[in-house]
Formats: structure tokens, C-alpha cells, sequence
């Protein structure tokens, strides 16, 4: 059967792109720090350690914590998360979209920061799994903006760079669909502004979920 659509392959970030997390690990971020004693980053620095792996992400947030320390400060994050993740929910919309992108055949995969468990217990409970076709973690490969996790997603599926759309709401997602030679969708509802965008030339910014399922009804 050929092919008509633009893209086979669509790969999402997760926290900030299809889950509405944000503002959870911005305060578990920041409430990991108290709990070990380091200063407090504020929101905009907690925000935008989202969607790297873990590691790098509390490097950036608690500069001064000494590594040996990032297990405890690890520890206290996924206390805290934990313990309200199943408050969540999928922004609004976004089954439907998934729905529909399944329907039209694309393949879908996830891309994310979060670890194998987190990943897990997220897509169970948003009652997701079985809806993507591939899933990568930080914790199975490298992290973003590493290309590594989307090239093992494209070569998966025998999907090509330029048959491959990358969604996510950081310029880290951004950056990895730069390095992995992909289009990119970059989404504003999340952790990083829209105006950061520009410098990695996504090829639609969505600022809603409906714009993204609208956007890619017609363009993907």
C-alpha cells in the first residue's frame, strides 16, 4: 500500500506534551531540595530541567548538591511524585487525537525523560498502554537532546529521518529532533516558553491540543 501521508512515524514527549505534569515536578523538584537542604530553584529553572533524565535534570536544578548526593536528592523527587501522580490527567483531547492518529495508521511512539517505571505506571495510569506502537526512556538509553532514543524508534519501524515527527513542549525535544534529523512540533501548554522555539525551526507550534490534533489531521 503506498504511503500518502507525510509522516509514518510520530514520536511524543510525554510530561508537558500529552500528560499535564508540569507544574507537579516543578514542585516536587523544588520540594526534593528542601528535603535535602540545597536551595530551592524557582520555577522557571525547576521547568526547565523537564524532559531531561534524571541526572542531568537535578545537575541543572541543584547545582551545588555534591553527585554523590543525587541518589538521596533522586530519591526524594520520586517520593514526592509518587505520591500524587495519580492525581494527573492527559490534557484535554488528547486520546481523541491519538484515536485518530491510529486510525489513519501512523505509528506512535513516546520519547520521554521519565524512567522505564515512571513511563509504565503514567501510561497505565492513563489507561494508554497498548496505544504506542514503541516507548524509550531515559533510563534505557541516553538522554535528550541526544538523538539516541528517536533514532532506536526510527530504526524499530525501518522509519526514515524525514518520514519522522517529533512532538514535545522543551527545546530539548526539539534539539534531539535536530540531532536525529527529524521535523519537530514544538507545543507552548507545557514547561518551556514558545518563544525558545525559534532557534530549532519546528515546523508548527501548537498551543492547544486541538490545535495539535487539528494541525495534524492536515499536515501529518
Amino acid at each position: 500500500m503506498t504511503r500518502t501521508r507525510r509522516f509514518d512515524l510520530i514520536a511524543f514527549d510525554w510530561d508537558g506534551t500529552l500528560f499535564d505534569s508540569t507544574a507537579l515536578i516543578v514542585r516536587c523538584i523544588q520540594a526534593a531540595c528542601r528535603d535535602v537542604g540545597v536551595p530551592e530553584p524557582d520555577d522557571e529553572r525547576a521547568a526547565y530541567v523537564i524532559g531531561l533524565g534524571l541526572h542531568d535534570a537535578l545537575a541543572h536544578a541543584a547545582p551545588g548538591l555534591p553527585p554523590e548526593r543525587y541518589p538521596e536528592l533522586g530519591a526524594r523527587y520520586r517520593h514526592h511524585y509518587f505520591a500524587h501522580q495519580h492525581d494527573l490527567t492527559l490534557f484535554p483531547g488528547t486520546l481523541a487525537m491519538l484515536q485518530a492518529l491510529k486510525t489513519r495508521n501512523h505509528w506512535l511512539g513516546v520519547a520521554t525523560g521519565k524512567s522505564r517505571r515512571g513511563l509504565d505506571e503514567a501510561l497505565a495510569a492513563a489507561q494508554l498502554k497498548g496505544v504506542f506502537d514503541a516507548t524509550r526512556t531515559a533510563d534505557e538509553t541516553a538522554s535528550k537532546p541526544d538523538p539516541t532514543m528517536l533514532l532506536e524508534l526510527m530504526r524499530e519501524f525501518g522509519a526514515e529521518p524525514e518520514r519522522t515527527l517529533m512532538i514535545g513542549d522543551t527545546t530539548h525535544d526539539l534539539q534531539m529532533a535536530v540531532n536525529a534529523g527529524t521535523a519537530s512540533v514544538g507545543v507552548s501548554y507545557g514547561a518551556h516558553g514558545h518563544e525558545a522555539f525559534d532557534a530549532f525551526a519546528p515546523v508548527f507550534v501548537a498551543h492547544s491540543t486541538r490545535e495539535l490534533h487539528d494541525w495534524l489531521m492536515v499536515n501529518a
